[in-house]
Parts: C-alpha cells; sequence; structure tokens
C-alpha cells in the first residue's frame, strides 16, 4: 500500500508539472509580446540603420577606388592605403574618445563621458539621436562618416606626403577638427544644431555638407597649398592611369551614398525613402550638368566628367537631403555639376594650384552649394521638424546657413594651416624629391601595384 502510495503521488507530481508547463506556453507569447511592447527598439529600423551602415563603409574603399584610378602608375598603392588605413586609425580613435568628444552633451566637445563607450550599449541613446535603435548601432552609423571624411582629403595632396606625416596630420585632424564640427552641427548642446534652440545659428545639415565635405574641401586646399606642388606639375603630362578604376569607384560611392543620407533618417520610414529619392534624382541632374557644359566647352564629353559631376551631385544634396523635394532636388544637382565644373577647371587654373585629384573643386565647392541651396529650397512639407527656406518665406534660414558655412570654411582651414605647419617643421610633409618621382608605392610602401613585366616572364 505505502508502495502504491508512493507511486500515485509521483504520478500526482508529474501531471501537476505537465498543467504547469501547458499553462506556460499559452501565457509565453503574451509575456514576449509584453517585452517586445515594452522595449523601444524596432527591428525595423535597426536592421535598416546596420545596413546604412555597412553602405557607408564601402564608400570608403570605392574612394580609394575612385581615387586610384586618377593618379599615376606609380603611386596606385599609395593612394589607395591612404583611405584603406584609415579605416582602422579612425576606428580606434573614435572608440577610444571621438564618438564621446562629437556626440556627448557639451559645448566646444562633448566630453568624455562616453569613452571607450562606457555607456553606449544595446539601448537607445539617452538624448533622443536615435529613439528606436540600440545606442551601438547610432555610434557605428556616425563612425562611417568619421572615417571618410579624412579620406576625402588625400586627394588634394596625392603622390607627395609622407606617409608618416598624413598618419599624424590625421589623428590631429580627427581629434581636434572633425570631433568638433560634427558635436557643433549634431551634437547636444551644439553652436550650429539646428535642433537646439540655444544654437548660435541654427543650421540646417542632415547629412554632412559642412561636417563632412565642406571640412574636408577646404582643408584640402590648405594642404596642398601648403606642400606646394607636385614635381613637374605644369610641365609634365600627370594623366589617370586607370579611370576603369575610377568609374568603378564611383560606382560604389553612389550606391553607398543611399545609406550615407536615407540612413541620416536614422529610422526605416517616410524621411528615409524622401532622403533615398532625392539623393538620386540630384546625382542624375549633376552628373548631365557637368557632362554637357564640359561637352560645350571642350567638344567632347568624358567619362571622368560624368563621374566627377555624378560625385558633385552626391556633394551637394548631402546638407539638403532630408530637407528638399525631388523637383528642389534636381536644381540643386544641376546648378552643382555646373559650379563644380568651373571650379575644377577654371578656377583652379586662375589660382594655380595644385590639388591633385580635384577635392576641393568637388567638395569644398560643392558642400558650400549643396549647405546653401539648402537654406533655399527646405521645406516643411518634407520635413515637419525641421524648418522652411527662403523660397517658402524663410530667409533668416539662409542666413543661417550662410553663417555656418563661413564658420565651418574659417575653422578648418585655420586648424589645417596650423597642423600642416607644425608636422612640416618637425618630421616634413613631403617626401624627397628622388621618392617623389619613383613613386609612393616603391617609397613609401616597398610594394608595386602592377607586376606585369614579372607576371609575363
Amino acid at each position: 500500500m505505502e508502495l502504491g502510495k508512493h507511486c500515485d503521488g509521483g504520478r500526482n507530481h508529474t501531471r501537476i508539472v505537465s498543467f504547469l508547463w501547458w499553462l506556460g506556453t499559452l501565457a509565453a507569447p503574451g509575456l514576449l509580446r509584453a517585452q517586445e511592447e515594452a522595449s523601444p527598439i524596432d527591428s525595423g529600423d535597426t536592421a535598416w540603420m546596420l545596413t546604412s551602415t555597412a553602405f557607408v563603409l564601402l564608400m570608403t574603399p570605392g574612394l580609394a577606388l575612385f581615387y586610384a584610378g586618377m593618379v599615376r602608375r606609380k603611386n596606385v598603392l599609395g593612394t589607395m592605403m591612404h583611405s584603406f588605413i584609415l579605416m582602422g586609425v579612425v576606428s580606434v580613435l573614435w572608440a577610444l574618445y571621438g564618438y564621446s568628444l562629437a556626440f556627448h552633451e557639451g559645448g566646444f566637445w562633448g566630453g568624455f563621458d562616453w569613452a571607450f563607450l562606457r555607456g553606449v550599449g544595446a539601448d537607445p541613446d539617452p538624448y533622443g539621436y536615435a529613439a528606436t535603435i540600440p545606442h551601438q548601432v547610432f555610434m557605428a552609423f556616425q563612425l562611417m562618416f568619421a572615417i571618410i571624411t579624412p579620406a576625402l582629403i588625400t586627394g588634394a595632396i596625392a603622390e607627395r606626403m609622407k606617409f608618416k606625416s598624413l598618419l599624424l596630420f590625421m589623428v590631429l585632424w580627427a581629434t581636434f577638427v572633425y570631433d568638433p564640427l560634427a558635436h557643433w552641427v549634431w551634437g547636444k548642446g551644439g553652436m550650429l544644431n539646428f535642433f537646439n534652440p540655444d544654437a548660435t545659428f541654427r543650421a540646417l545639415d542632415f547629412a554632412g555638407g559642412t561636417v563632412v565635405h565642406i571640412s574636408s574641401g577646404v582643408s584640402a586646399l590648405v594642404l596642398c597649398l601648403v606642400m606646394g606642388k607636385r614635381v613637374g606639375f605644369g610641365k609634365e603630362m600627370m594623366i589617370p592611369h586607370n579611370l576603369t578604376m575610377t568609374v568603378t569607384g564611383a560606382g560604389l560611392l553612389w550606391f553607398g551614398w543611399f545609406g550615407f543620407n536615407a540612413g541620416s533618417a536614422v529610422a526605416s520610414g517616410g524621411l528615409a525613402a524622401s532622403a533615398f529619392v532625392v539623393t538620386h534624382f540630384a546625382t542624375a541632374a549633376a552628373m548631365l550638368s557637368w557632362t554637357f557644359v564640359e561637352w560645350l566647352a571642350k567638344g567632347k564629353p568624358t567619362a571622368l566628367g560624368a563621374v566627377s559631376g555624378a560625385v558633385a551631385g552626391l556633394v551637394a544634396i548631402t546638407p539638403a537631403s532630408g530637407f528638399v523635394s525631388p523637383m528642389s532636388s534636381l536644381a540643386i544637382g544641376a546648378i552643382a555639376g555646373a559650379l563644380c565644373y568651373w571650379a575644377c577647371t577654371s578656377l583652379k587654373r586662375m589660382c594655380g594650384y595644385d590639388d591633385s585629384l580635384d577635392v576641393f573643386g568637388v567638395h569644398g565647392v560643392g558642400g558650400t552649394t549643396g549647405a546653401i541651396l539648402t537654406g533655399v529650397f527646405a521645406s516643411t512639407a518634407v520635413n515637419p521638424g525641421a524648418g522652411d527656406g527662403l523660397l517658402n518665406g524663410n530667409a533668416g534660414q539662409l542666413v543661417n546657413q550662410i553663417m555656418a558655412v563661413l564658420i565651418t570654411w574659417v575653422f578648418a582651414g585655420g586648424m589645417t594651416f596650423l597642423f600642416a605647419k607644425v608636422i612640416d617643421a618637425v618630421i616634413g610633409l613631403r617626401v624627397e624629391t628622388e621618392q617623389e618621382r619613383e613613386g609612393l608605392d616603391l617609397s613609401q610602401h616597398g610594394e608595386s601595384g602592377y607586376n606585369l613585366e614579372e607576371s609575363a616572364s
């Protein structure tokens, strides 16, 4: 009997456990749904932002191809290395302190509270930069902007800068130029941030007209002026060695720029769709604008001109992409294509500077054009949370845009001049004349991009 009671008790216990497990299976979906409803993280927004982050990272190898095709064969690897190495350098700086300086609340800088990525985790950021994605995703997305911006500068000093000097300059520039500018324009408390009611000038910059393009373009001009012209400039032929690389690189830039601009909506919704569309239309208009102006001026349209025009359009629409309509984007692209062509040809020839790959003409002039035209075409019909521009009755926004442009010009140009002079005095900026004639591939890296003779033998 005692044995029977024990067996009955064991069966009852099993029934109770089974019953509780059955109740748990009924309750679990409801509990999971409640947890999901309580979490502010949106899986669709997060997926879009992870994708956009990868898009923007791809732009740096695309830039490496774009630039490398335009230099002489003896400098192809050195030119690609300039872009590629910054993917490592800037990433480390960003993790250590760069992100904190750019996006933590502060004045000139954001401070060091997020240094070493302390407090940057799986929850959304505390300031509302991106309310529906993990803070880490927002941080990584912004990192890709911080990488490509100094990489843009390298096109102006291609074929003549020491590699160690380049590294030192870029560490200083990323820390003391990019990080403060990113904070001013996008960071909490920034003096140029449109969404800061106490900002000195509330400028509209959706994805980096000032922070990325004007800063890099003006810095590129100053740096190439301090360094001087390449050996043989104006006397020897310095033609692109492989324009197929340049065209391929431009295609990757165009592709990646959808993440650059549409991703700056930091959500997968209507604003991202609008930014995506106007990015494409402005690029198309600028490519055609540059091509037809060049055709009229020189008698033939070139592939280099077409891809340069496309990049000019991408640059110009960047600050405006979250604020303007498709028709306005066509106008911005057409204006930028023609102006950048003029800057890369007539202006460059008149002033006589050696901006090797026309960084100032495309990014400095294109970024300035786009930033100012944002103040002309911006519309709250596109982005109700932003502001109108001149054509929609708000002349004050155009004034704010112009002031933000001037501040960026002076700050980026002045800091670049300071860094260039100090580095030149301490370790020198340029390679020796013999090394320049040999090419940076061999003189700086001990390798060659093309070993066709050895392969043939």
